[in-house]
């Protein structure tokens, strides 16, 4: 199983680099950013953000968990994409997803919130048409390209992976359709396998093989040896950055308390076909370097042992 360590929605900006150094030198596979333009809680842009964590690193995978797609113009996100696989030597994968939890940042952005599943699949139609480096003609609904080339490409062919993030039936057929890898959260693992045999029945109606889609699951998560720290501090934070109390849930779709605890949780979700764990530590700036430690040294390696 690879392991990979989101970004915390409020971690210190300042302090992304020294972060990502710090996931690279412990072991994980990949460091993800996800973005908002506003929000309930201090959020990066992910592309910026993992730009500098690229700087900062050699050999650690960079994923973008996830892209508010509606949020770009579609030309501009593929410039993006290319611009930070170019600057990471082809270390990017591109994570992509609807939005939706905080309306008035499509609006802001000029997107319906009610159109922007459907944005969202054209603008994957242009960028990866744009990943080729050849001209390319469109005339969309959102979206016009006359003729133009993405230059220079990006570095991987045919261009990163991109990974599709949701819990609906139409993320599931996008995931069919775009994604190298889906990517569900809060899900229970039963939920997580039914939600991969859907995307992979869309890659197979896609034209697509269904092995050709991989099963990943974005945890949030916190890690204390004081378990029920972990579980009360864990809530405590996603309850205000989603402005709704997660505790209802927390049994359900978080994965929080010891080390042990995390182990046999997230060993249920490798069980359901994951073989990426994205962890979002649920856990303010003073406790992310030793959550990282303890996970590092206790998580990561009894999950590289799940086959």
């Amino acid at each position: 199983m690879r392991v990979g360590l989101a970004l915390a929605a409020s971690t210190d900006f300042g302090q992304i680099p020294a972060l990502a150094r710090q996931a690279e030198e412990a072991g994980f596979d990949l460091i993800a950013s996800g973005e908002h333009v506003f929000f309930h809680e201090s959020v990066p842009n992910g592309l910026i953000a993992l730009a500098a964590a690229a700087g900062a690193t050699e050999r650690i995978r960079l994923l973008s968990a996830l892209t508010l797609l509606p949020t770009y113009p579609a030309p501009l996100a593929a410039k993006m994409v290319a611009t930070l696989d170019g600057v990471s030597n082809g270390r990017f994968e591109f994570g992509v997803g609807v939005g939706g939890e905080y309306p008035s940042e499509l609006r802001a952005c000029g997107v319906d919130p009610k159109h922007r599943g459907a944005y969202t699949d054209e603008a994957l139609e242009i960028i990866t048409a744009l990943f080729t480096g050849e001209p390319v003609t469109y005339e969309g609904r959102f979206c016009t390209v006359e003729g133009d080339r993405l230059l220079p490409p990006p570095v991987q062919r045919p261009g990163p992976p991109i990974w599709i993030g949701g819990r609906k039936p139409a993320a599931f057929r996008r995931a069919g359709r775009f994604a190298d890898v889906w990517m569900p959260y809060l899900m229970e693992p039963h939920q997580v396998a039914e939600s991969l045999t859907a995307a992979r029945e869309q890659a197979v109606l896609a034209g697509r093989k269904a092995n050709a889609l991989r099963g990943a699951y974005f945890a949030w998560s916190n890690i204390d040896r004081d378990g029920d720290r972990a579980v009360r501090n864990g809530v405590e934070f996603l309850s205000r950055a989603y402005n709704q109390d997660m505790g209802r849930v927390a049994d359900r779709y978080l994965v929080l308390g010891t080390p042990e605890r995390l182990v046999e949780r997230l060993s249920e979700y490798q069980a359901a076909g994951v073989e990426t764990v994205v962890i979002a530590l649920a856990s303010k700036d003073a406790g992310i370097c030793a959550a990282v430690d303890l996970l590092a040294t206790e998580v990561v390696p009894a999950l590289r042992k799940l086959t």
